[in-house]
């Protein structure tokens, strides 16, 4: 179980909700730490082998979807890494991502093929998706007649703001919004078509992206439970929540304390940290078709 990194040779570079991000000069190491966050705040206690789950399934789409646009990936194998002790290697290994450098896009891509969550909340209430118009007739987890772009502006804290694609073309300008956009819809499209032939939905999902030598790439993780939304097929029904593979159970039962989700968050039951560790694994199981140690 890995909570913090710290590093004796290379300075840290950010530290997110989830991830330690390592200066290597020219590049970045990305470290997925257990950590788990939840109505943005951190839990103290971790989730094991969620980080080197969370690696692994970032790594089959970076490789499988290599075709559709650009990554970041350089390598995963931390032994390549000069000034590393033989314990940090080990704590590493698995977790980590080399990747290049870029200048990340301050809008997060989101796709979304069916109705779920603020989505839905947002339907519900003004039959709108983010200002998106749509017509009457859907249900809570409806598959929408088409995939939607909804972009986001990211927060460093708190919650991203959704803005229309319009506003993101003033951001980054329409030449770089269109081609997000186009990205995001290709990479939405493949990846469901991949996990459909698996059993599963892929509801939605969100993507980021960078800029390295005028070349737009895909960065950050790719498709995980932590950034997308994905549903049993076998279980799916319209109009109700669905057998997800997110971390609901964390969320679920924090809803049904007394927290007022602000830090410091309350302790965790075991039966939440292992019900949650087994949705990764499920996750991880069915979309690589590998069977976890």
């Amino acid at each position: 179980m890995v909570h913090t990194t710290s590093l004796s040779s290379y300075p840290l570079f950010r530290r997110g909700k989830v991830r330690d991000v390592y200066d290597l000069g020219n590049q970045l190491l990305l470290v997925a730490t257990d950590r788990i966050s939840a109505f943005d705040v951190v839990m103290n206690e971790t989730i094991p082998d969620k980080g080197a789950l969370l690696t692994a399934i970032s790594q089959y789409w970076f490789n499988t979807l290599k075709h559709v646009v650009p990554n970041h990936i350089i390598s995963y194998d931390v032994s390549t890494i000069d000034g590393l002790t033989t314990e940090e290697k080990a704590l590493l290994a698995g977790r980590s991502m080399i990747v290049r450098k870029t200048s990340p896009l301050p809008v997060e891509c989101v796709v979304r093929g069916y109705l779920a969550g603020s989505g839905w909340k947002e339907y519900h209430a003004a039959r709108t998706v983010c200002g998106i118009p749509l017509p009457d007739g859907y249900e809570e987890s409806s598959r929408l007649a088409k995939p939607i772009f909804t972009p986001a502006t990211k927060a460093e804290e708190g919650h991203d703001e959704n803005i229309s694609f319009e506003q993101a073309a003033v951001v980054l300008g329409a030449y770089v919004a269109t081609s997000v956009r186009d990205y995001s819809f290709a990479l939405f499209n493949a990846a469901s078509a991949d996990v459909a032939a698996k059993g599963l939905i892929l509801a939605d999902t969100k993507f980021e992206f960078g800029v390295v030598d005028d070349e737009i790439i895909l960065i950050d993780e790719a498709l995980t439970p932590d950034s997308s939304r994905y549903w049993l097929a076998s279980e799916y029904a319209p109009g109700t929540l669905q057998y997800n593979f997110d971390k609901q159970i964390l969320r679920d039962w924090l809803e049904t304390t007394e927290w007022n989700k602000t830090y410091p968050p309350p302790t965790l039951p075991n039966q939440v940290i292992d019900g949650t560790r087994a949705k990764y694994i499920e996750a991880y199981q069915r979309i690589t078709g590998l069977t976890w140690r």
